[in-house]
């Protein structure tokens, strides 16, 4: 088989390269290096079974010359980070609904597979935890930039899902829940590379608001597995499957695990939302999936423990220091 990733420099597009490499096929990595990074992909440069194009998928006649060549897409590129999207929305508007719409249109042509990559961030404000595949979605004022991300994906979704439904493309939609692991950067405001940054220079923690929402954390190794199982199944296609961890933990629980696996001396310092973006900031205080529909598709489950993520994040982020 051969893949085409869109943002295949990317966090988790590097990973998944990667692993389809290391199963024996071959990769395409497209990517415009705007959030991607050539260094995440440098064990992969010289590969055999591994070529990088630095362009972008908007760029409608590259999409179909390497749409043409790959048998699967996996659709990753978008633009991440809450950082990003609160300073930059129209970047993030046009990124994530006009790449997928190039993308979604061409693999049509040559009849392609393609796995979507959505998140978290379409549930909105519904407070139905843990949230269900088909669960409504609850989205904030058009005054609050970051809801431009939320509702972009949702119509990247919408746009997947009628095409399988008008055109029977197969469209798989993963919503990631939160992808940690090795190589994220906290640039774009990624809270556990940032914290990891701050407590291995035993520098001050910043908790957004009032530390006590939750999150879950899924290690991107699991979340690479899970995407290729989809893909490789046939029952996938046409459907929503939430991707992600079951362990649930408050952002100042988990500043104070970083600050004792790291053995820091950092302190905890709490900032507004209006201080740290700059304007108001609409959030919510849980976000966490259901499992349920990946576990009886695919049999998903989240093997690697949020400490053992952690554990790796650190060695990682120590290693790269030096």
């Amino acid at each position: 088989m051969k893949a085409l990733i869109t943002g295949g420099a990317g966090f988790i597009g590097s990973h998944l390269a990667q692993r389809l490499i290391g199963i024996g096929h071959e990769v395409i990595a497209v990517d415009d290096l705007s959030t991607g990074s050539l260094q995440n992909i440098a064990e992969l440069e010289n590969h055999r079974q591994f070529r990088f194009v630095h362009d972008s998928v908007h760029n409608s006649e590259t999409m179909h010359l390497l749409i043409e060549q790959c048998d699967v897409v996996f659709h990753l590129a978008a633009a991440v980070g809450v950082q990003l999207i609160v300073e930059q929305p129209v970047r993030t508007i046009e990124t994530n609904i006009h790449g997928t719409e190039v993308v979604l249109a061409v693999a049509n042509k040559f009849r392609r597979k393609v796995l979507l990559a959505s998140s978290s961030e379409v549930y909105g404000k519904s407070e139905a935890v843990p949230f269900r595949e088909d669960d409504d979605t609850v989205f904030g004022s058009t005054r609050f930039s970051r809801w431009s991300y939320a509702c972009s994906k949702a119509i990247d979704e919408f746009l997947g899902l009628a095409y399988y439904e008008q055109y029977r493309l197969p469209v798989v939609v993963g919503r990631f829940f939160n992808t940690v692991g090795p190589r994220q950067t906290g640039q774009y405001g990624m809270v556990i590379p940032r914290f990891v940054e701050k407590a291995l220079k035993n520098e001050p923690l910043i908790i957004y608001g009032n530390g006590r929402q939750t999150r879950t954390f899924a290690y991107v190794g699991d979340v690479v597995e899970a995407v290729i199982d989809l893909m490789n199944c046939p029952a996938a296609p046409g459907r929503v499957y939430n991707i992600g961890s079951e362990q649930e933990i408050s952002i100042e629980a988990l500043a104070d695990k970083i600050i004792e696996m790291t053995d820091s001396s950092s302190e905890k310092r709490f900032k507004s939302y209006q201080e740290a973006y700059g304007k108001p900031f609409d959030d919510l205080m849980r976000r966490a999936p259901s499992l349920e529909r990946i576990r009886e598709t695919i049999g998903y489950e989240p093997r690697t423990s949020l400490e053992e993520t952690l554990r790796l994040v650190i060695e990682y982020m120590r290693k790269s220091d030096k």
